[in-house]
């Protein structure tokens, strides 16, 4: 029970008997406690330092949670990139197969053509076809995705002033900028 309006019941951690009853303390009492742990300076000192901890390894937290988010969305790009690529040779490939169908049976029907008629012009088809069969069969077997990654690392290392874009990177106060501008307006339109 509690002895007036101004007692707070604090439950103990040990085992009571039956018959005794819950012990209070005054909360002037406690206050008083308090009050004093504050004069002398510990209590906020302690404080001070456990919530220094706390913060201290929360952010560590964030920060290798940051660090693992990163990575693993650097590791989804690099496999969808992979994936891209994979889609690209395949269907060079499979372009190949039936481009190469219909080189043949131009070539073979321009020849006959030419040697039939003795008319040695129709051969010049062939020779543009023939430039898209081998580009084709480069890109589907051949080294052109090797020969355009370097070309690619060179434009990145050497020339790189090629990559910039207009007005320069985009930064989050420009995007902020253009989206007051723009709530701003709407806003304006529907009074």
């Amino acid at each position: 029970m509690t002895t007036g309006k101004s007692d707070v019941r604090i439950p103990t951690n040990q085992r009571v008997p039956a018959s005794s009853e819950q012990k209070t303390i005054n909360p002037i009492y406690l206050a008083k406690q308090i009050s004093y742990c504050c004069d002398k300076g510990t209590m906020g000192f302690m404080l001070s330092k456990s919530m220094d901890q706390t913060f201290r390894n929360q952010q560590e937290f964030m920060l290798h949670n940051a660090r693992l988010q990163m990575e693993r969305q650097i590791l989804m790009q690099n496999q969808m990139r992979e994936r891209q690529m994979a889609m690209q040779i395949a269907w060079s490939r499979e372009f190949l197969k039936y481009y190469g169908t219909f080189f043949s049976l131009a070539a073979f029907g321009l020849t006959m053509g030419a040697i039939r008629k003795r008319r040695p012009y129709l051969f010049v088809p062939i020779i543009p076809l023939g430039f898209v069969l081998s580009y084709q069969m480069d890109m589907a077997y051949g080294t052109l995705i090797y020969r355009m990654r370097g070309e690619a690392e060179n434009i990145l290392e050497s020339e790189h002033d090629r990559l910039a874009l207009p007005h320069g990177t985009l930064s989050f106060e420009s995007i902020e900028k253009e989206r007051k501008a723009k709530s701003s307006l709407s806003s304006l339109l529907e009074k």
